[in-house]
């Protein structure tokens, strides 16, 4: 039996074009699914829009669309995105489509007959911007535009109902919540009495969403909305034997800003609905410009379509991966950006692969030698790499990704400076057979590094395992078979100058 794996992104609102943080979210989940993929598992990787609410009608408003129009024009630059950037998503979902219409109303029932469901009227502070009531103490911090004072009856989720059997979850299970700051910062929000959701709007003051089905004056807001696209992906409601396989999800990747509408809103709506909650909900950080986070108001998101066009798609992937370190915030800059490059895909990584092709051209014809016998430096190679595989696996499986990254960099790193020592240039003038078996050692080296890295950079990486004639996955030594003719290759990764 296959293990499986299940991981989905947060589904990102429709009001405006995608851009870096949507860009980070979905190739991490896109690297993860690669790597287990990689190692056997059956994998579904679920991503998609969010396509009610306000904002997104106002955003249709403002451009003289209808807000079924604007989505439709907005949906395929996710689709389009996720194509250049190398995503290979399993179910890209839409909550406007049918499929997902009949989950929400179906799911809102089933909590409205078990009476988790309930008609109250509410007066309190609504923010516009948030689509949410909030508190006075919120009101107070600043934190929140738009802000106007609203009276009226709306359809509550009892919450409350589920805050002990929650708080047992969270600590029957430490690595539901991650990372560890993450599930503390739930924990001290739990100490709270927890208040019940309101998950509905009029259709007078809003229209755009799923109607209740037990209330046709109403639109269901977007927690009952947004969050069962979890479950409409891998088939509820509709293909249960899909379903049965799949549920629950191994990790729901999500930035810290929406943490606590998921691990609050969003498991309290799954014990009502009497299914098992996710493995694993895992917050990464913000990337910042400076100390600043990246925001459409302030005018400082970078555009990632700019960047996979000026430097590549897998330079982009490989420094988002590397540069954050999970669970916490990142900056990002240019000069990072071809720092980053420079130095290990220019430098360490390329420049492998210019060597070792390069030498085997010049002294064996383009033909992968045979290796003789070993000296100390091969088995430290040999060993080095043989210990890589199951250090990665620890480090993915903990949501290390930049240090399971940097692990391979350095067996990199060192293959680089054996050639050095080693100097197959010099031996080969007197000792082919020696030159050989540095030139194989090193070759073999960057053909389990290539693997390594697939997830990460699966289009540059085919170019190195292509060039070596390798193109299968076996990750123990001696996969690279003597005699293999290499192709030719232009440079992996031309060095990059900083821009004035």
């Amino acid at each position: 039996m296959k293990n499986k794996f299940y991981i989905t992104t947060p589904i990102y609102y429709v009001n405006d074009n995608p851009h870096i943080g949507h860009a980070y979210t979905t190739i991490l989940a896109d690297v993860l699914t690669r790597y287990h993929r990689n190692i056997g598992d059956d994998t579904f990787f679920l991503t998609g829009v969010d396509e009610h609410g306000q904002k997104v009608k106002q955003a249709a408003e403002k451009r003289g669309l209808s807000p079924l129009e604007h989505c439709n024009d907005l949906a395929p630059r996710f689709i389009n995105l996720w194509k250049k950037l190398g995503i290979e998503y399993s179910d890209f979902i839409r909550t406007t489509e049918a499929r997902h219409i009949k989950v929400v109303q179906s799911a809102l029932q089933k909590a409205y007959d078990k009476g988790d469901i309930y008609l109250n009227e509410y007066e309190g502070w609504y923010s516009v911007s948030e689509e949410r009531f909030i508190t006075d103490t919120e009101k107070d911090s600043g934190q929140f535009r738009d802000i106007k004072k609203l009276k009226e009856k709306n359809w509550f989720f009892k919450m409350s109902k589920y805050q002990q059997k929650l708080i047992g979850h969270i600590n029957a299970n430490p690595q539901f919540i991650r990372p560890e700051s993450r599930k503390n910062e739930i924990l001290g929000f739990l100490r709270q009495p927890l208040t019940d959701l309101c998950i509905s709007r009029p259709k007078d003051r809003m229209d755009w969403g799923i109607e209740l089905p037990f209330d046709k004056d109403y639109v269901t807001y977007v927690w009952f909305d947004a969050l069962l696209n979890y479950i409409t992906g891998c088939g509820y409601g509709s293909d249960e034997t899909k379903f049965r396989k799949w549920w629950p999800a191994e990790i729901h990747l999500l930035g810290k800003d929406i943490l606590t509408t998921h691990c609050v809103y969003w498991t309290t709506m799954l014990f009502s609905l009497e299914l098992p909650l996710p493995k694993s909900i895992f917050a990464h950080g913000w990337w910042l410009t400076g100390e600043t986070k990246m925001s459409k108001s302030l005018g400082n998101i970078v555009n990632p379509l700019d960047m996979i066009d000026q430097y590549g798609v897998d330079a982009l992937r490989y420094f988002l991966m590397r540069e954050m370190v999970l669970g916490q915030d990142a900056n990002f800059t240019l000069e990072a950006f071809i720092k980053r490059f420079n130095s290990d895909l220019a430098n360490d990584f390329g420049n492998l692969l210019n060597r070792v092709s390069g030498l085997i051209g010049k002294y064996f014809n383009g033909i992968v030698p045979e290796p003789g016998n070993k000296t100390e430096a091969e088995i430290y190679i040999e060993e080095t790499a043989g210990n890589l595989e199951g250090k990665i696996k620890g480090l993915i499986l903990d949501m290390r990704i930049n240090e399971a990254i940097e692990e391979t960099l350095q067996l990199v790193r060192s293959v680089n400076k054996y050639m050095e020592h080693s100097a197959p240039w010099q031996v080969a003038k007197s000792d082919l057979v020696r030159a050989g078996t540095i030139l194989y050692t090193a070759s073999e080296a960057l053909r389990l590094a290539a693997l390594f890295l697939s997830a990460v950079m699966p289009q540059k990486t085919s170019v190195v395992l292509d060039v070596l004639g390798s193109l299968g996955s076996k990750t123990s030594w001696g996969g690279l078979k003597p005699k293999t003719v290499l192709k030719p290759h232009e440079a992996l990764f031309p060095r990059l100058e900083v821009p004035k």
